[in-house]
């Protein structure tokens, strides 16, 4: 009979268990540009849910992110992050870099370092951090840290899905390096959802016309002409 009840006392669980997770729902969306243009894509919008009539819960940070440096490039160009991730930054390549960021999210520097040395940031706040070299003006990055963990960024064809989102009601935001929401009630809406699944439809944007054609160095100034020198 213990047995029995103890194999029952688990069904239960099991059986609670698995109708909790059934009612997370899955929003998806469509990124639509209103006009070709070229060098533009749908590709790389971020799309994040934030409860509205509940505590947000706390994300879990992502393990083992690495944000490279190779090529006198960044790679990946952008990354979403729970708050808290800690985020290495190797160089890959046969000389210094110096990366930093002083926008309006993480602020740091790195300083200069060499070849093969690898370096860490723990990204402990919400917001945009623009990443750049000190040394290469061509070199940038972004990474987004969000306090939300209902987060989803879309694809070269403009698909993007949110997973595992409780029912409820959320503020819908929305991030583009390069895009801009065609009307204000694309973005910072309210979205209610149930236990089913969602389809935001197309969210339409438009290239934007705010993007910076250069940045200073971590001093506020202008980069020194570029050499033919390899580094």
């Amino acid at each position: 009979m213990m047995k029995l009840a103890k194999h029952g006392w688990w069904f239960l669980l099991l059986t609670t268990v698995s109708v909790i997770a059934a009612r997370a729902a899955e929003i998806t969306a469509t990124i639509h540009l209103e006009q070709h243009t070229p060098g533009l894509s749908p590709a790389n919008v971020v799309v994040w849910l934030t409860p509205i009539d509940a505590p947000t819960p706390h994300p879990v940070p992502r393990q083992n992110v690495r944000l490279i440096q190779k090529n006198k490039e960044f790679t990946p160009h952008l990354l979403v992050v729970p708050t808290g991730t800690s985020i290495e930054f190797p160089n890959l390549d046969p000389f210094f870099h110096n990366v930093f960021s002083l926008f309006n999210g993480k602020r740091f520097d790195l300083g200069l370092y060499e070849t093969g040395a690898r370096r860490s940031v723990t990204f402990d706040r919400e917001g945009v951090s623009y990443i750049f070299c000190n040394i290469h003006p061509e070199m940038g990055a972004v990474v987004i840290a969000l306090n939300s963990p209902y987060f989803g960024i879309s694809d070269a064809k403009g698909s993007v899905t949110v997973h595992d989102v409780p029912p409820g009601r959320y503020r819908l935001q929305l991030w583009s390096e390069q895009l801009l929401p065609a009307l204000p009630s694309v973005s910072d809406r309210i979205v209610d959802i149930s236990s089913d699944s969602l389809d935001l439809g197309h969210l339409d944007f438009k290239p934007s016309n705010a993007i910076p054609a250069h940045h200073k160095n971590k001093f506020g100034k202008d980069y020194p002409p570029a050499t033919t020198s390899a580094y």
